[in-house]
């Protein structure tokens, strides 16, 4: 970037390091779990959406609002954290066998390029549509 009137300048680094701003969600997966929250929402809900789970869509929307997100768009802000994006991935398959993780993975039609399912796959889960006229659904 161009210099500034102060003595130092920004560089871009030119690789992925893996790093995340998110580092505090691990956290608060940790406490869900101790609590049994994943378990809690397949005993009580059974919604039946392909692709992602009830436990998936939801814990992705409480880790979305404990980031700082007020708005379904914002699930943008977790799939853009390339570093959060590796840590929840590992987190899903933790204490899976490996027979769990190849069903796991057969439950998409295409192989699985996200982490936390997009907004509209959220308004599909909800059984929601969008706003009409391009408005953002809020």
């Amino acid at each position: 970037m161009a210099q500034g009137l102060l003595g130092f300048k920004y560089e871009l680094e030119k690789k992925d390091t893996g790093m995340t701003a998110l580092t505090g969600l691990p956290l608060y997966m940790d406490l869900a779990s101790a609590m049994g929250t994943g378990e809690s929402i397949e005993k009580h809900l059974h919604i039946k959406h392909q692709g992602w789970t009830d436990r998936q869509t939801l814990l992705s929307l409480i880790m979305m609002n404990l980031a700082g997100g007020d708005c379904v768009e914002d699930l943008r802000k977790l799939e853009g954290d390339t570093g959060f994006f590796e840590v929840l991935r590992r987190l899903e398959q933790r204490g899976m066998k490996r027979r769990e993780r190849r069903e796991s993975d057969r439950r998409w039609r295409k192989e699985r390029s996200r982490t936390v399912p997009s907004a509209s796959s959220v308004f599909g889960y909800f059984g929601v549509s969008r706003c009409g006229s391009g408005e953002e659904a809020c």
